[in-house]
């Protein structure tokens, strides 16, 4: 495809490793910052279809040592949350334990949100209904839709192998009876780690692999409606090199339709870079979470 132009991009420049050892994390923090003086220190994390919040475990820890506030939740029937994935109609009830978090969230607070694969279209919904609480949207390896998309159109558009990995994974399930549209996807065990793993450590792929559960469907297929609102908010893209289940082409092709502000790639990472890189990963949203707020006139003092 043809190379992207007029984008601001990044790149992490740690060398490759497929276990990237945890180090302390403020090893990456600028003795001059303060977690007290960014725009916001809280980040929300969003799941992936299939995934939950146990998928950050890594994040969580580096963040927190580093002194940020980080929530990550559990969307419906994902995690330990107890609704079944075939029962899950709409994409407000797939997103709603974030969109319940951010209405009680303090209307004085912003949040730095990120989303993962499916997450990037929970967060986008987020977005549209919450832009006073947001302070930055972060897509990492992620759905960024435009107005009018759903997910399934955006990663349809797979251009290279991963595409037939893809399909080859996926199992429709009919809660409703065979005669009815899908109600869930769900993914085949023993392709796990070719698909979303194939540069994290085995003892997290052994975690995925008793942890994953069915997709909905019904969500994936919904689209969106976004207006100002979402287009108030600043957002970034973490763009993931070696990922098998959406290819660096079609993160390419979303970041070119639908422009973020900044672009970072994070090199020797699969789909899942909170396994497989996760020093880069932490070291990316520090990063983000330092630039300063764009100071307008209509709204700064």
């Amino acid at each position: 495809m043809k190379k992207q132009q007029g984008l601001p991009r990044s790149s992490s420049s740690r060398p490759r490793s497929l276990t990237d050892p945890l180090v302390s994390p403020l090893q990456f923090v600028n003795q001059e910052t303060k977690i007290e003086d960014l725009e916001t220190n809280h980040f929300v994390l969003v799941h992936g279809g299939g995934f939950g919040a146990w998928c950050w475990y890594k994040t969580i820890s580096l963040l927190e040592d580093a002194g940020f506030k980080v929530s990550a939740l559990d969307l419906a029937g994902s995690g330990i949350h107890l609704f079944d994935a075939n029962d899950i109609t709409s994409l407000p009830q797939y997103a709603k334990p974030l969109t319940d978090f951010l209405e009680k969230l303090d209307n004085t607070k912003k949040v730095i949100l990120v989303g993962h694969d499916f997450g990037g279209s929970c967060i986008s919904y987020a977005m549209e209904l919450f832009p006073a609480k947001i302070a930055k949207a972060v897509f990492l390896a992620a759905a960024m839709v435009k107005n009018g998309q759903n997910t399934l159109h955006m990663f349809s558009l797979k251009q290279d192998g991963a595409s037939d990995l893809m399909h080859q994974a996926q199992t429709f399930l009919y809660g409703n009876g065979k005669d009815q549209p899908p109600t869930a996807i769900d993914l085949e065990k023993s392709l796990l780690r070719d698909l979303l793993f194939n540069q994290s450590p085995v003892k997290d792929i052994a975690l995925a692999s008793v942890s994953v559960r069915p997709i909905p469907f019904a969500p994936a297929m919904e689209k969106l409606v976004l207006t100002d609102n979402y287009e108030s908010i600043r957002r970034f893209y973490i763009e993931t090199r070696n990922d098998n289940a959406i290819s660096l082409s079609v993160q390419q092709i979303m970041c070119e339709s639908n422009p973020p502000e900044k672009i970072f790639l994070l090199k020797g990472s699969d789909h899942c870079p909170f396994f497989s890189k996760p020093q880069a990963l932490h070291k990316l949203l520090f990063e983000i979470a330092r630039i300063p707020p764009i100071k307008n006139a209509a709204n700064q003092p």
